[in-house]
């Protein structure tokens, strides 16, 4: 460790402190002499300090004179020695330049005498290889001849003859000019020869792909005809035999039962397909050991030529004769498979056909994205239709293309829809909802063999007599010849189509039920709301209720013709919709005819306030009653709504007479007018007994039982809930309460001291009704 080192104090420190120190304080009775300490040791301190430093400095001084004096006296000696080294050094560099002049000249003198040397030898090896030459060079021109013959089979095309000279010349016998230089060079030569003949041979299989690949579309043009004939006779033969309907083209039971000869579309008398060039060109290759070679140059040709077969984009109108070139590619594809032994691979002609088939697919359905005519569906999809056929019989895997199909299927059956939507919305505005007529047989018959109809409904209107009303409007009629145009056009699409029938299933029923529900249940529903003669309702609801029988009997008659083509059970949802459309219709019904009871109940002229009670209903209620049953009789609808109707009718009666009973119109009554009330329900019960509707008198049950509570002072009674429970059950406490306050109201307003005194009863029963029944709802 480092002393510590002593603080320096310098003499301006010195002279600071000695000015601040006041020897004298005025403030002090004694002097301030502690403050001179510190100072005196600085002082001191100082001192010493100084005193080493000069003693520091002596000692430097004297060091620095006894090497001065060294130096001196060395000097010389020095000077001496590096003048010797220098001198050596020069000595040296003259020696070495010396000994490189001598080693120069003695290299000039050996490279002349070894050139000369060379010289002399190189003479000799060539007087004796022109010895050599002549004496081999009548046997040269015999392999001379072989290979310029060589050159002449390969212009000819004799690729085969051209090899196997070339194996005569390398299987010549030993002899002298077999260990020629002349005979070595030539065997060094043969490869180049057997890639003379590679490439000669490679170069007609070139040309024949371009051959080929300008007949492709021929090919596959001959094929897809064959197939369309095949097709058209084996539909007529099942059309003949209904066992055979669920056999299609291509089926094991077609293949057996058909009568027909394979035709070769690559050997007719139409079209002759040379397969040599390539057999020629695969021999050569497998020979020299090159196959592998030649296998992957064909693929990346194939694959070449594939690409440009479709166009980008793709135009609709080319689409069959692009669909016969591809159809004629993998037609020859799938001959040199056969015919060339394991040259080329399944997998090889697959990855070409999936890529092929891809980028068919991407192309149709960009070309159709825009598309709004279902017919430019229906024609892509029978081109495609006879091409993945005639592909199928040449096993390629067509599960990409059937895809498609269903693909555009999915389209087309969304445009049709939407075709007919607008059609079956067009037919509901002009529909006048008047019964359909017929004047001729014959105009009947094609009538009832569009419309679906009850079987009995269809025999009975079959041998009516004519001039006949149809039960139903002119809608219902060209809705059923539309719908069956709808699935006549859809099964035209799927026609020929052997897979997804599932898909194909559930589309129909989406299909079938999106049209009968939303656009011919729900248009028939937004007219009723629209059409307020009664008669035109009721014509609604009999084409609704044949709406209802065809889709049963539609569903019959589709399952049916899909058991013929592998589809299942068709299940239409729709009906529901006709149902609630019906119930719809037949509230409509009763709203007309009850804003005509209006009119009634206009007329009617109550006195709330009778001194006496009536023995004989209301007037009006004749004509009401008269009306109502001439209106609802002669509806021509089913009983069971005719029933309806009236159980409407006579509701909203019975509801306006209790109306008047409880509503705010009538702010007073008395018993008297509860009794001519009474009296006008118990005709009404009385009318509807006699027209056979006697079970309606249901409806007047709560006025009945409220009036028997109040006529026969049987509040008390009500109060208690045994007897409420079994014998005013229907009646509503509110509604009690409400009535037992007009009452009292007529009571309090009396000046008679009895009627005073009954309308103070009616108001404590109202009251105490309500407190009873404090959350009961009128």
């Amino acid at each position: 460790m480092a002393p510590q080192r002593r603080p320096q104090y310098t003499q301006e420190n010195i002279d600071q402190q000695l000015q601040q120190i006041h020897l004298l304080d005025p403030s002090s009775s004694s002097e301030n002499l502690e403050q001179l300490g510190p100072i005196i040791k600085q002082i001191h301190a100082n001192r010493q300090q100084e005193a080493y430093l000069r003693n520091l400095q002596a000692l430097i001084a004297t060091k620095d004179s006894e090497i001065e004096q060294i130096c001196t006296d060395n000097y010389q000696e020095f000077i001496s020695s590096a003048s010797t080294l220098f001198t050596v050094k020069s000595y040296t560099n003259n020696l070495r330049d010396k000994i490189t002049t001598l080693d120069e000249s003695v290299s000039q003198v050996g490279r002349g005498l070894v050139e000369k040397k060379r010289t002399l030898l190189q003479s000799k090896k060539t007087a004796a290889k022109l010895d050599e030459a002549i004496d081999t060079l009548q046997a040269c021109l015999k392999v001379l001849d072989v290979v310029n013959r060589i050159g002449e089979l390969i212009k000819e095309g004799k690729y085969w003859s051209a090899l196997r000279s070339l194996e005569d010349i390398q299987s010549l016998p030993s002899n002298s000019l077999s260990q020629t230089p002349f005979y070595q060079h030539l065997l060094s030569s043969l490869p180049s020869l057997r890639i003379q003949i590679q490439n000669a041979v490679t170069a007609s299989m070139k040309q024949w792909l371009l051959e080929i690949r300008n007949v492709s579309g021929l090919v596959g043009k001959l094929a897809l005809e064959a197939m369309d004939y095949r097709t058209r006779k084996w539909r007529s033969r099942r059309e003949k035999d209904s066992m055979l309907r669920l056999s299609r083209v291509g089926s094991a039971v077609e293949m057996v039962i058909q009568e027909r000869s394979d035709t070769n579309v690559l050997d007719s008398e139409k079209l002759k397909v040379d397969f040599t060039p390539l057999y020629q060109c695969i021999h050569i290759y497998a020979t020299l050991d090159s196959i592998d070679d030649l296998r992957r140059s064909y693929q990346a040709d194939r694959k070449a030529q594939s690409d440009l077969i479709l166009p980008d984009p793709l135009p609709l109108a080319s689409l069959v004769s692009l669909t016969q070139e591809i159809c004629g590619f993998f037609i020859i594809e799938s001959h040199v498979l056969q015919t060339t032994g394991n040259f080329r691979s399944e997998r090889e002609i697959e990855e070409l056909w999936e890529a092929l088939v891809a980028r068919l697919s991407s192309a149709v359905n960009a070309s159709l994205v825009n598309e709004t005519d279902p017919d430019s569906f229906l024609r892509v999809k029978e081109c495609l239709i006879g091409f993945t056929t005639t592909l199928e019989s040449y096993s390629y895997a067509t599960q990409s293309l059937h895809s498609l199909i269903l693909t555009l299927f999915e389209k087309y059956a969304s445009l049709l829809e939407g075709q007919f939507s607008r059609r079956f919305d067009s037919i509901f505005l002009q529909d006048d909802h008047l019964p359909m007529q017929v004047t001729i047989p014959s105009e009947r018959d094609s009538v009832l063999a569009v419309v679906w109809l009850d079987p009995s409904e269809q025999d009975a209107l079959s041998k009516s007599g004519l001039p006949l009303s149809l039960p139903w409007s002119q809608g219902f009629f060209l809705c059923c010849q539309d719908i069956r145009n709808f699935i006549q056009k859809f099964y035209h699409f799927v026609d020929g189509v052997s897979q997804h029938h599932g898909n194909i299933d559930e589309l129909l029923n989406k299909s079938l039920d999106k049209l009968l529900a939303n656009h011919i249940s729900d248009s028939i529903s937004k007219c009723l709301s629209s059409t307020s003669t009664l008669s035109q309702v009721v014509q609604i609801v009999s084409n609704l209720e044949h709406f209802e029988v065809a889709c049963s009997e539609l569903e019959r008659s589709l399952t049916s013709l899909r058991s013929t083509q592998r589809g299942g059970a068709i299940r239409l949802s729709s009906s529901s919709s006709f149902a609630n459309t019906v119930i719809r219709a037949l509230n409509r019904v009763t709203g007309l005819i009850t804003s005509k009871l209006d009119d009634f109940f206009d007329l009617a002229e109550y006195d709330w306030t009778p001194q006496s009670r009536e023995d004989t209903p209301s007037m009006y209620l004749y004509e009401l009653i008269n009306w109502l049953t001439t209106i609802v009789d002669s509806l021509v609808i089913k009983e069971i709504y005719k029933d309806e109707a009236y159980r409407g009718a006579v509701g909203y009666i019975a509801e306006c007479l209790m109306n008047f009973m409880i509503g705010p119109d009538v702010p007073a009554m008395n018993e008297n007018a509860i009794s001519n009330i009474l009296v006008d329900t118990e005709f009404l019960e009385g009318e509807m007994t006699r027209i056979g509707r006697g079970h309606l008198s249901s409806v007047f049950a709560e006025l009945h039982s409220m009036a028997s509570v109040v006529l026969n002072d049987a509040v008390q009674d009500f109060l208690v809930p045994q007897v409420r429970q079994t014998t005013y059950s229907v009646v509503r406490p509110k509604r009690l309460q409400t009535l037992l306050e007009k009452l009292s109201r007529y009571g309090s307003s009396r000046r008679d001291a009895q009627s005073r005194e009954r309308g103070e009863r009616r108001r404590k029963e109202a009251d105490a009704v309500g407190r009873v029944f404090p959350g009961e709802n009128r």
